[in-house]
C-alpha cells in the first residue's frame, strides 16, 4: 500500500517526518506533500495547484494521511467519496500527534489498521467511531480482508454486522481449517446445512461459481488462484481475456478470486498480458526458464515451446511455482488458440 501523507504547516511537516519514518520502517511506500515554502526545508513534494483534482487522481488507489484539520481533510475530499468498498483509506492526524482519526474505508482499504499502527509507534491515541470497533464485536469485511477472502455481497455483509450488533450469532462453515479464539458472537458449523439454524451465515468452501446463492448465507471465497500463462508474440488483451474466460468457466471462478498472473521472463513486456494485468489491477511476476524447469512434473510437453523459451510447458510450469509448495494444480494446461492457460490455487489459512 501506498500512503500520500499532507501537511499545511510548519509543525505538520515535522509530524509529517515522523510519521513517515515509522511507517517506511513498516514496509509501506510513502510520499509527502505540503506547502512550496515547506518544501526545500524538508524535502517533500508540493501540492499540486488543482488540489480537489490532483485528489482525485488518487481516489481509491492510495491511503491519505492528513495532518492537520479534519475539516480541511473533509472539504478536499468530499467531491469524491462514494462508499467503503471503493473510497480510498483516509486519517486524520493533529500536528501535535496526540489522536489519529479513521475517516473513511475503516475496515476494508485498512484505515482503522493503519491509525491502531501509527498511533501505537508513536505514542497517539487512535480515535475509532465504528460501531464493530466500538462494541468489540466481530466484523466481516475486516474478516474477509485479513484472510484474503472475496467480499461477494456488500448488502448481506451489512446486515451480518447489524445481526452482530443486535446481540445475535450468526454460523461459520469453512471448508478449510480455521484458528483462532472465536468471539461469541460467532459458531463454527460442522456442515453448511447448520448454518440454516441462525439468521445468517458464512460460507468459505471454494470458488464462487460453484456455489449456490442463498439468501441468508454469504459466501467468501478464497483470493488464491494463479492464472499461469503462456502465449503467442503480439497477443492482445482480448485474446487473453478470451483465454482465461474459458478457464472461468472450467473451474467456475472470477478475477476477483484470482491473486497473480505468471509467466516466463521472455513475456515480462508483452503488452497484451501487462494490459489485462492492469485492467484487472493483478500483480504480474515471471520466472526464467531455469526456474521454470525446477518444476518436477507437467501434463504435456512441446518441443516447439521448449525451442523457443528453453522450457517445454510454461503456463503450467509458472501456475505451480507461483502456488508454492503447499499449492495444487487446479487446470492444468489449456490451449485456447494463440494461447496456453493452467490455473493453481495457493494454500489457504483462515485466521479469526
Amino acid at each position: 500500500m501506498e500512503i500520500v501523507i499532507l501537511s499545511f504547516t510548519d509543525a505538520g511537516c515535522q509530524m509529517a517526518c515522523k510519521v513517515r519514518e515509522n511507517f517506511i520502517q513498516s514496509g509501506y511506500r510513502v510520499k509527502v506533500y505540503t506547502l512550496t515554502r515547506f518544501c526545500r526545508l524538508y524535502g517533500f513534494h508540493a501540492f499540486p495547484e488543482d488540489k480537489k483534482s490532483w485528489i482525485g487522481s488518487l481516489w481509491g488507489e492510495k491511503a491519505l494521511f492528513f495532518i492537520g484539520a479534519a475539516g480541511i481533510a473533509v472539504r478536499m475530499i468530499a467531491p469524491h467519496v462514494k462508499d467503503k468498498f471503493t473510497d480510498s483509506p483516509v486519517l486524520v492526524m493533529d500536528e501535535k500527534g496526540s489522536y489519529v482519526i479513521p475517516l473513511l474505508s475503516g475496515h476494508v482499504g485498512g484505515a482503522v489498521e493503519l491509525a491502531k499502527e501509527i498511533a501505537e509507534k508513536i505514542n497517539a491515541q487512535a480515535v475509532l467511531t465504528t460501531a464493530t470497533d466500538v462494541e468489540q464485536k466481530f466484523a466481516v469485511d475486516v474478516f474477509a480482508k485479513s484472510n484474503g477472502l472475496v467480499l461477494t455481497d456488500r448488502k448481506k455483509a451489512k446486515e451480518i454486522s447489524a445481526v452482530v450488533l443486535d446481540g445475535n450469532k450468526i454460523g461459520l462453515y469453512s471448508i478449510f481449517p480455521v484458528e483462532g479464539k472465536f468471539p461469541e458472537e460467532l459458531k463454527l458449523c460442522e456442515t453448511e446445512e447448520f448454518l440454516r439454524n441462525y439468521p445468517y451465515g458464512i460460507r468459505i468452501a471454494g470458488r464462487s461459481g460453484e456455489r449456490r446463492e442463498e439468501e441468508t448465507i454469504l459466501d467468501l471465497p478464497p483470493k488464491n488462484l494463479v492464472l499461469g500463462i503462456g502465449c503467442r508474440k503480439g497477443i492482445s488483451e482480448e485474446e487473453i481475456q478470451s483465454a482465461v474466460n474459458e478457464a472461468k468457466k472450467i473451474l467456475g471462478f472470477t478475477e476477483k478470486e484470482v491473486i497473480e498472473i505468471d509467466s516466463i521472463d521472455l513475456k515480462k513486456e508483452e503488452e497484451g498480458l501487462l494490459s489485462y494485468a492492469a485492467k484487472w489491477k493483478l500483480p504480474f511476476y515471471t520466472f526464467s526458464a531455469e526456474e521454470l524447469g525446477k518444476v518436477k512434473c507437467v501434463s504435456s510437453h512441446s518441443e516447439f515451446v521448449r525451442k523457443v523459451t528453453g522450457v517445454d510447458n510454461v503456463c503450467e510450469r509458472a501456475a505451480i511455482l507461483a502456488a508454492g509448495e503447499d499449492g495444487r494444480l487446479l487446470m492444468p494446461k489449456q490451449c485456447m488458440n494463440r494461447v496456453t492457460i493452467a490455473v493453481a490455487e495457493k494454500k489457504v489459512r483462515i485466521r479469526i
